[in-house]
């Protein structure tokens, strides 16, 4: 964005001299204020309705929050900001399931930062945020106390193609479609080829390109009203592409097969996971309110080594009428070693392209043992790495990774480890000093958790829809109670339970999750999924205890309710299954023990696989 057309923030104390103070008896957020110094971005150079930067002045108003003592309120007044990637802060940051230790994206750009601070409450009723470029939303870095609620975000130019079959056919012997393209996606016609592209900044560069499909591909079909991966065709042996007005592109093709995907959505994106969405880094009490996120760029929102993190009333949701269908480029929210409550609830999720929400640990492989009472540890998987994973006093288990079994735990007395921010220690090693004697065959067949930093996790009364994946990813030995959401057509199960030490490393074993009173409708793969990626399994060794299924509702066709594999103390009860086409066993157990099943009325009880010991009332 040129230069000139910036806002330059409000000199040094400006927002102070407006700032007011009021009193005890507002309500804001749910929790009554006592005493708030009350902030406007407006007073710091930010004018709502204007096509300039509004970052410098978001950053000073930010910047002035944090540093004032006691509670405080950010007021976004109602409009439209926009926020460019030039002005931004940038922070040298490794998160979780992203792009690991690669040097070319270890720095982000980040649109809104609150760092340090404390007692603060970001609130922008009506307040919409559109990001250029490519750049986290929001980080909320070193901070307790903190509740955002209100703001809607967007990118003025997504980094997801939605492109809408809108014709089809056979002309002259040969085939063609025309596809349409949201208003906000760019993108040049050059020979038989289109280049797709972001806006161009600043420093003249154009923010991202790419040509043709990409590198990934989803499709959606508004008329099923499913979502699922799938190769590509619009691409394939192209004759010819031409624009036909500004949002139309027709493709001519070398062949004579009548295309059949007429009103089918194909959402084109790459691969690099750059930037998270948003960013919960190393704080607690964080609870993010009401805010709608029309596109998240990257790897959704992440809360990682934080403690007690909420999501309330939230939505993930393209615009309505903006002929787009994906509202983000991978996950929408991801918990990654956090501890306390994670909770999300009253939320929409729909057109991501990944999982809606992941909660999970990450396992550490052991590299080295170079004495008995010292590990040296890896991120093994290359999307991970870079952070740091222990505090002295903490509680590590060690798993034989073949069978997931605990075969030792111990507490962390030192640690050397990389800090997340920088580079200066090795971002994919670890060593840990221990308390006790450890066995002296440990590398290579085990992995370590830290199972300090495992959260309590509520998930209630949500709605999944237009989802390529599962909806509900969950691993955590601490209590979980998933009940009251609603489950529509996932392409996957609808909530998956797993526990990988070989390919993603995503950790650990339930021992306490409640099912209940769920809606699953029409799951593409088992609706409740137990999966644990052991390679060696034992009935009288499980993975994971403590399942409760119970008073969920289950429309099926040719699925299962429940899959579960190495699993102790499974209580299925008190569920109905509607089932619409091909017959199939309700619960499917392998290597399970300690099952308790009962149907209501005549329904026929479960098949087992063979080889998994009977189900018992």
């Amino acid at each position: 964005m040129p230069a000139a057309e910036r806002a330059d923030p409000a000199p040094a104390g400006n927002g102070r001299l407006g700032a007011t103070v009021f009193a005890a008896e507002r309500q804001l957020g749910g929790g009554l204020t006592h005493m708030r110094t009350l902030l406007d971005v407006t007073d710091f150079g930010v004018l709502p309705g204007r096509h300039i930067d509004a970052t410098p002045g978001a950053r000073a108003a930010l910047r002035a929050a944090s540093d004032v003592a006691g509670p405080v309120v950010l007021r976004f007044p109602p409009g439209e900001y926009h926020l460019w990637p030039d002005d931004a802060q940038r922070r040298e940051l490794y998160v979780s399931n992203t792009v690991g230790d690669d040097p070319r994206y270890g720095v982000k750009a980040i649109a809104l930062v609150v760092e340090e601070a404390d007692d603060l409450v970001i609130a922008g009723e009506g307040a919409r945020l559109v990001l250029h470029g490519l750049q986290t939303t929001f980080a909320v870095i070193d901070s307790h106390r903190i509740r955002v609620e209100g703001l809607e975000f967007d990118f003025a130019v997504p980094t997801v193609v939605d492109a809408t079959v809108v014709d089809a056919g056979v002309e002259e012997g040969r085939a063609y479609r025309q596809i349409r393209v949201p208003a906000a996606t760019l993108f040049s016609v050059e020979g038989a080829s289109i280049r797709w592209h972001g806006e161009t900044l600043g420093s003249g560069e154009v923010a991202w390109s790419g040509r043709d499909a990409l590198e990934y591909t989803q499709i959606h079909d508004p008329a099923r009203r499913r979502t699922w991966r799938a190769p590509n065709p619009l691409f394939d042996r192209v004759r010819s592409i031409r624009p036909v007005g500004e949002r139309d592109v027709r493709i001519d093709y070398e062949h004579a097969e009548e295309p059949s995907d007429l009103g089918l959505v194909y959402s084109m994106r790459s691969t690099t996971r750059d930037h998270p969405g948003g960013l919960v880094l190393d704080s607690s009490d964080v609870t993010l309110s009401r805010l709608r996120f029309r596109f998240l760029h990257g790897f959704g929102v992440v809360a990682q080594m934080s403690r007690d993190v909420s999501f309330e009333g939230c939505e993930f949701q393209t615009p309505p009428d903006s002929g787009r269908h994906s509202a983000g480029f991978a996950d929408f929210i991801q918990f990654s070693g956090c501890s306390g409550r994670a909770v999300v609830r009253d939320c929409l999720f729909d057109g991501p392209h990944d999982d809606p929400i992941n909660i999970h640990g990450t396992y550490l492989r052991v590299a080295g043992q170079p004495d008995s009472r010292t590990l040296e540890l890896e991120y093994p998987h290359p999307e991970t790495a870079g952070f740091p994973q222990f505090s002295p006093g903490d509680e590590i288990e060690i798993v034989d990774r073949a069978t997931l079994q605990a075969i030792a735990s111990a507490t962390v007395r030192t640690v050397r480890q990389p800090s997340g921010r920088d580079h200066d220690q090795p971002l994919r090693t670890i060593v840990v000093t221990v308390d006790a004697e450890l066995l002296g065959d440990l590398v290579g067949r085990t992995a370590v958790e830290n199972v300090t930093r495992t959260p309590i996790v509520r998930i209630a009364r949500n709605i999944f829809r237009n989802v390529p994946t599962r909806g509900v990813l969950v691993t955590t030995r601490r209590a979980v109670l998933i009940e009251e959401n609603r489950f529509e057509r996932t392409e996957m199960a609808g909530i998956y339970v797993s526990c990988d030490a070989d390919e993603w490393w995503e950790s650990g074993p339930v021992r306490d999750l409640t099912i209940r009173g769920n809606e699953f409708i029409e799951p593409g793969g088992p609706a409740i999924f137990l999966d644990p990626r052991n390679t060696r399994s034992d009935p009288g060794h499980p993975v994971h205890s403590g399942v409760v299924v119970a008073e969920n509702r289950f429309v099926l066709d040719g699925v299962s309710a429940l899959d579960a594999k190495s699993t102790h103390g499974i209580r299925f009860r008190n569920n109905g299954i509607v089932r619409l086409g091909r017959p199939t066993p309700d619960i499917v157990l392998q290597s399970c023990s300690d099952v308790g099943i009962e149907f209501d009325g005549d329904e026929p009880p479960a098949a087992p696989l063979a080889g998994s010991p009977p189900s018992g009332n």
